[in-house]
């Protein structure tokens, strides 16, 4: 190969290096500025649920426990703070001639429970427990309440 060949070639590769090193190098500065969003999502309540089942209640006799769970068909975990309960109706049979049985004739103990946690996601999850019905004797004819049902509405925040 020549000298002036060489030479030329040195030269026209240094130039094509030194405009491809340019050119990596320029660049133009800008700001800019723009908006998102994000969003939280939302909870449906729970349902709480009973898993004891009292029975033989009779007037003047002892409590039967009331105990249950939880349904959360949230995607993630609810806090219940407490439990609370009322006495929503009472069914069965009302002997003629008695006077008719009635959520007077009844008492519920020990509400509102309180469960102070968190309950994970999913059916019959956490516990909550401490709390009591009774029938009273309310020294009077309760023939009305045998073979009755206590219908117990549950309500938590």
């Amino acid at each position: 190969m020549s000298s002036k060949f060489r030479r030329i070639t040195v030269a026209v590769l240094g130039a094509v290096a030194l405009v491809a090193a340019a050119g990596a190098y320029a660049y133009w500065t800008n700001g800019g500025s723009g908006a998102g969003t994000a969003a939280t999502g939302s909870n449906v309540a729970i349902t709480v649920t009973q898993t004891s089942t009292p029975t033989g209640l009779y007037p003047g006799g002892p409590t039967a426990a009331l105990a249950g769970k939880f349904n959360n068909t949230n995607a993630s975990k609810v806090y219940v703070n407490q439990v609370n309960a009322t006495i929503a109706s009472v069914t069965g049979p009302n002997v003629a001639g008695t006077p008719a049985c009635t959520a007077a004739d009844y008492q519920l103990n020990g509400f509102p429970v309180t469960v102070g946690a968190e309950v994970d996601s999913g059916t019959a999850q956490g516990n909550w427990t401490g709390a009591s019905i009774q029938l009273k004797n309310l020294a009077t004819n309760q023939d009305s309440c045998k073979d009755a049902t206590v219908n117990l509405t549950y309500t938590s925040n």
